[in-house]
C-alpha cells in the first residue's frame, strides 16, 4: 500500500441518536469552508448493499482542514477520516464486532 493514499490513519467517529441530528453534522462540516472534503462514503443509502459491510452502515467523510494554522504546521493536505453513525451501528464496533468486519473484509481481500 502506498502511503500516499492512506485515508485513515487520522480516524474518528461521532455517534447520533436520529438520522436527522447526523445529516445535520454532516451539512455543518460540508459547508464548513476551512475543510476540503476529498472523498465521501455513504452506507447509510438505502442503494448500498449492507452485506458489503457485515450488515454496518455509516456515513464516512475522507477530509482535510485548511486554515492558518494547519498550514503553519505543515499538515493541511493531511487527510483524516470522520465516520458518521448512528448508535445501533456503534454498537457493532465493538471489539468482537470489529474483530468479525475485519475477517469478514479480509475474506473479501479488501
Amino acid at each position: 500500500c502506498a502511503v500516499g493514499r492512506l485515508l485513515d490513519v487520522c480516524r474518528q467517529s461521532i455517534i447520533f441518536e436520529s438520522v436527522e441530528e447526523l445529516l445535520r453534522c454532516f451539512i455543518r462540516i460540508a459547508t464548513d469552508t476551512d475543510i476540503d472534503i476529498v472523498r465521501i462514503k455513504n452506507r447509510l443509502d438505502l442503494r448500498y448493499n449492507s452485506s458489503q459491510s457485515a450488515g454496518y452502515r455509516d456515513l464516512v467523510l475522507n477530509m482535510s482542514v485548511n486554515t492558518k494554522e494547519t498550514r503553519e504546521l505543515h499538515v493541511s493536505a493531511h487527510v483524516c477520516e470522520v465516520q458518521l453513525l448512528l448508535a445501533e451501528f456503534a454498537q457493532m464496533k465493538s471489539d468482537e464486532g470489529h474483530r468479525r468486519y475485519k475477517q469478514f473484509r479480509d475474506e473479501r481481500c479488501e
